[in-house]
């Protein structure tokens, strides 16, 4: 099985990268992919049946015109999956205005949505032997007020606990910094997770989603 598969910024790059890995070798599947990074999530255009601002390289503003392009191309054993932040919003909200541009789709493509609640630092936050690992002084107090898969700051919680200036101190510095440090995260933190012990239900989702997608061309 060959996955496209699509995230919004670098950083989820990364851990996908390292996630998927994990997911082929511990499971024995045969899978291929490529993951293709965007500049930020983006909005749904309102005509989803044009791209009226090539330029733009933010994921969703992006997604009618790649799905009706992955629909047309897309072969018997080959998936597309988009992974994104839920960010504050309603996830069966989001996921049914996503439905909504796979149905605008002549030939729709296989797909899955994947979204990461609130954001992908919740599959790192999901962790916790992984995170210490690679961050064996991580403030402990910290980590045990977070409630998994919870909207509440997510990125500011993962840098309370393991930056020496916090999340007031990145967001001082503001971008490109933040996003300096979210891709660090992920490279230090991705390589030590087990894909069978995170305690983050959207990640599991999207590890399930994989593994079916695999074992339906196996």
């Amino acid at each position: 099985m060959h996955l496209e598969i699509l995230v919004e910024d670098r950083s989820g790059k990364i851990i996908l990268e390292n996630i998927l890995k994990k997911i082929s070798t511990s499971l024995s599947l045969n899978l291929t992919n490529r993951i293709h990074a965007y500049n930020g999530l983006g909005k749904l255009p309102k005509n989803l049946s044009k791209d009226k601002n090539p330029q733009i390289r933010a994921l969703l503003s992006k997604l009618p015109m790649l799905l009706r392009g992955y629909g047309r191309s897309q072969g018997e054993n080959s998936a597309v999956v988009i992974v994104m932040d839920s960010d504050n919003n309603d996830c069966r909200m989001l996921k049914n205005e996503l439905n909504k541009v796979l149905d605008s789709c002549l030939i729709p493509p296989k797909v899955a949505f994947c979204l990461a609640i609130e954001e992908m630092e919740a599959w790192l936050l999901g962790d916790r032997q992984a995170l210490l690992e690679a961050y064996p002084d991580a403030k402990t107090s910290v980590l045990d007020c977070y409630l998994q898969d919870s909207v509440c700051n997510t990125w500011e919680v993962l840098a309370d606990a393991i930056t020496k200036e916090m999340s007031r101190g990145l967001k001082k510095s503001g971008y490109p910094e933040i996003g300096i440090r979210k891709c660090e995260w992920a490279e230090k933190i991705s390589p030590h997770m087990n894909i069978q012990n995170n305690s983050s239900q959207s990640f599991q989702h999207f590890v399930n989603k994989i593994t079916e997608f695999a074992r339906q061309s196996a």
